[in-house]
């Protein structure tokens, strides 16, 4: 079963493993397959789910809503956010304007099928909208029992430090950021791991397998497999285009050996990774056939000694991006419409 951690400096605990629909639900597979798989999700011991409203335009929000409906609601933590365009992409349909955080909030729990959400999080940094309005609207979102924590994803450490004292000024918690972070993509330890640390802010980390590249089924020299999430636009395609030079795919190859040593397999390995870091409080996952995660839960509760981190890192070498800077180009600088 999947062991559990505290999200930030709060008294919410989260498994380890979050179980994540951005490129499945609503699209990628059928509503009965991506139901069955959170159902699965539930029986594997996990109870943490996160979800956007942006992801399929709204779709996926819908489907975990169906997913988890009959559940026990007190037994969850069902996290989503808002920032990027949904609808008919009006002017005012993105950012986090005091507008669209209303009027995106009660649509999600709508779809959601629920009364509250543990966490709501700003999806991106929005530059076009004061920080003093985006955090007084997520302060009434929370004092109207809509939300229970505030939480963000990929903002920048300077932005961290702005917003949590913002959030603490109006008495809500800021307890966690979401961003990239694997083996292959560790950007967040420079500035955005130790300001965390600081203020008492959890990492909810997308794409720990580094968009399925570190499960090795990636070859060098070779063309991607059909049907992979390289080959499907719908399935963040451009996100995994970074990973696939052939000198990221033969270091790749250099671990498996050091998964066979651990007794893991590949994803298990990458899994494993980036929970040895204490920042972060889970690892999201995403799956698209319930037997997926019957191995990836597995990931939960490993320790990976001295050696095996030394060898990941040896047979990673210089192919790792772990460049800080690369924290400031994620949010877009005009909002996305």
């Amino acid at each position: 079963m999947v062991n559990y951690r505290y999200l930030g400096n709060s008294g919410l605990k989260v498994s380890e493993i979050t179980y994540g629909n951005w490129v499945t639900h609503g699209s990628q597979v059928d509503d009965s397959a991506a139901i069955a798989t959170v159902h699965a999700a539930l029986d594997a011991g996990i109870t943490t789910f996160d979800t956007a409203d942006v992801y399929a335009n709204t779709a996926a929000e819908e489907v975990l809503g169906k997913a988890l409906s009959g559940q026990r609601r007190e037994s969850l933590e069902i996290f989503t956010k808002v920032y990027f365009p949904t609808g008919p992409q009006g002017p005012n349909d993105t950012g986090l304007s005091r507008k669209h955080i209303f009027e995106s909030i009660n649509g999600s729990l709508k779809r959601l099928g629920t009364d509250y959400v543990d966490l709501y999080q700003a999806h991106r940094f929005d530059y076009e909208t004061p920080l003093e309005e985006t955090f007084q609207a997520f302060a009434d979102v929370v004092r109207q029992g809509k939300a229970l924590y505030i939480g963000v994803s990929e903002w920048t450490a300077e932005q961290l430090r702005e917003g949590h004292a913002l959030a603490k000024s109006y008495g809500v918690q800021l307890i966690s950021n979401q961003p990239q972070y694997s083996a292959l993509w560790r950007v967040i330890e420079g500035k955005v791991v130790p300001a965390s640390e600081e203020l008492g802010i959890s990492q909810i980390v997308w794409s720990p397998m580094a968009q399925g590249v570190l499960s090795g089924k990636y070859l060098p020299g070779q063309p991607v497999p059909e049907g992979s999430r390289a080959t499907d636009d719908k399935s963040g395609a451009r996100f995994i285009q970074g990973f696939l030079r052939d000198d990221v795919l033969e270091a790749v190859q250099r671990l498996k050996p050091v998964a066979e040593q651990a007794g893991l397999s590949m994803p298990q390995l990458a899994i494993a990774w980036v929970l040895q870091n204490k920042n972060v409080a889970s690892a999201l996952v995403g799956a698209s056939r319930p037997e997926q995660l019957a191995e990836t839960v597995k990931a939960s509760g490993v320790v990976l000694d001295a050696d095996t981190l030394a060898a990941i890192d040896t047979a990673l070498g210089d192919v790792v991006f772990s460049d800080p800077e690369d924290t400031y180009t994620v949010s877009p600088k005009t909002r996305i419409v």
